[in-house]
């Protein structure tokens, strides 16, 4: 399985010929589960949980892990790891770290590559993790079925939430570190905020993913939600905007080393609409 998310990621000559033999049955029936939210607010060990929690059932677990990368070296902690290393002899959870290094498309259009993979391979449940809530971590989470939103009392999320526009992109609100001062008052008021506007207003669970606390409940919502998109079309229509959306990662990341070449070579002057230029090359091409 690593190997073939190797060859599609480094654009082998085989990358076609595996994602065109993948088992289309096992992708429709996995679970793309995305995670996002602030540094702090417990994603990785709540992700660590729900692995726990779903291996009781034997089930095969997938994990895209999503790190930063250093922009002047490229090279990434890949923390994840570390946080879920009780899991690491365990040969049905499977985890795959990508590091960003600036490459937002070509993620994203690696990732939907690699989630395939790890369904085709028996994978029932895949996991995006993404290291924050910035606009590539809500484009990669485009890929889930269902995305969670973590929380935590005491870093400001309440307000970040609101202002952010955060609250749009999850199907369920996890408050965690639930035992902390504050907690009750944050899944208030973004009980409060979801209700505004919206005839279903956005689930609130509450999570202490240290202790394993409130995983079990958090499943089972989970479960409920993913039935209910199956059989609405919800699911299918997630599915169909996120192959379009890759389709398009691909085709910006193919054009762009040529794009950066003609403009290099063009020397344009400082001065003058950066979007007039741009049309102009792409009318040239």
């Amino acid at each position: 399985m690593g190997r073939a998310i190797s060859l599609v990621e480094n654009g082998a000559e085989s990358a076609e010929i595996i994602l065109a033999s993948l088992d289309e049955d096992l992708i429709s029936q996995a679970t793309i589960l995305g995670i996002t939210g602030p540094p702090g607010a417990g994603k990785s060990t709540l992700t660590n949980g729900i692995i726990s929690q779903l291996r009781q059932s034997r089930k095969r677990i997938g994990i895209v892990a999503v790190d930063p990368s250093s922009p002047i070296s490229g090279g990434a902690i890949l923390g994840d790891r570390i946080r879920m290393m009780q899991h690491a002899t365990d040969q049905d959870v499977v985890m795959r770290s990508m590091a960003t290094r600036g490459r937002l498309g070509g993620l994203c259009a690696t990732a939907g590559a690699a989630v395939r993979i790890m369904a085709s391979c028996g994978c029932s449940t895949i996991i995006i993790e993404t290291v924050g809530v910035g606009q590539s971590e809500m484009d990669i989470i485009s890929l889930a079925d269902i995305t969670l939103l973590v929380l935590a009392p005491g870093l400001g999320d309440d307000i970040q939430a609101m202002k952010a526009g955060l609250l749009e992109v999850a199907d369920i609100l996890v408050v965690n570190k639930a035992d902390c001062r504050g907690a009750d008052t944050l899944a208030m008021d973004l009980e409060a905020v979801t209700r505004k506007g919206s005839a279903e207003p956005t689930q609130v669970c509450m999570t202490v993913a240290t202790e394993g606390k409130g995983i079990a409940e958090l499943l089972e919502r989970i479960d409920t939600l993913d039935s209910a998109h199956r059989d609405s079309g919800e699911r299918q229509k997630r599915r169909r905007g996120a192959h379009d959306q890759e389709v398009l990662d691909w085709c910006l990341e193919i054009l762009r080393p040529t794009l950066k070449s003609e403009i290099t070579k063009r020397k344009l002057p400082l001065l003058g609409d950066p979007r007039r230029k741009a049309k102009e090359i792409l009318q040239e091409q």
